[in-house]
């Protein structure tokens, strides 16, 4: 991870365009295709809510649409999803480290207590938690790191190569819960070390090796894990 600046401190918008900015800026940091219709489905909405949504985002300097119609943060809009997530990431970070809660549990309450933190809070909080860089599912913390540019999914990894997990996607934290919970009962964390074993292109699996065991993933989960392999670190 490289340590950037922090940013300062920025009104807040409302909690339901808090909730807009936050699964836009997940949906970039993935790579994922920013469409209204995604946006949509991960809110659990309607697309003309969302379409409404955006409408009144866009009035207010927070997002455009590009050439290709999909959703963009302004610079005003990033700055505003990146203080929405630092936050979640902080008390993510203080659920588990200092509460004793699991993953599944600290991602949700989070999504709860996020919006009731002053900056005073969450930057104290951050302190006395030793300035984490990383929320516990190794996603970084905006303003205070970056995801390693050497990282890959680990799906696109092949028969041989190993690699240091290095998160797991924000869109598993959010969309598939159980799926962090079956991550975490398979050793397949943050600082783990793994090697691809097997790839099976027709059944679209994995097999993988992890804490001397074997685990067998579908190409679809395997995606929501990142990895650095070795010899890129």
């Amino acid at each position: 991870m490289q340590l950037v600046q922090s940013n300062k401190a920025i009104s807040e918008p409302s909690e339901v365009v808090s909730r807009y900015l936050e699964a836009i800026y997940y949906m970039w940091f993935e790579k994922e295709p920013l469409r209204s219709a995604r946006l949509a489905d991960w809110l659990g909405v309607s697309r003309p809510t969302v379409a409404v949504g955006l409408r009144r985002m866009a009035r207010d300097g927070l997002v455009r649409m590009n050439g290709r119609k999909e959703i963009e943060l302004t610079p005003s809009g990033m700055r505003s999803a990146e203080s929405i997530v630092r936050r979640h990431r902080i008390m993510e970070r203080w659920l588990t480290d200092s509460l004793g809660l699991d993953w599944v549990t600290a991602d949700a309450e989070a999504a709860r207590l996020e919006h009731a933190v002053s900056d005073v809070v969450e930057q104290r909080l951050y302190e006395v938690l030793g300035r984490p860089m990383t929320c516990p599912h190794g996603n970084p913390i905006p303003g205070y790191s970056e995801a390693s540019p050497r990282e890959e999914r680990l799906s696109s990894l092949a028969p041989g190569q190993g690699a240091t997990i290095t998160r797991v996607s924000e869109v598993a934290e959010r969309e598939a819960p159980l799926l962090l919970a079956y991550l975490s009962q398979r050793d397949l964390t943050p600082g783990r070390e793994v090697s691809v074993e097997e790839t099976d292109v027709v059944g679209k699996t994995l097999r993988v090796r992890v804490a001397e065991r074997d685990v067998t993933l579908s190409h679809e989960t395997a995606s929501k894990i990142w990895a650095v392999p070795r010899g890129k670190s």
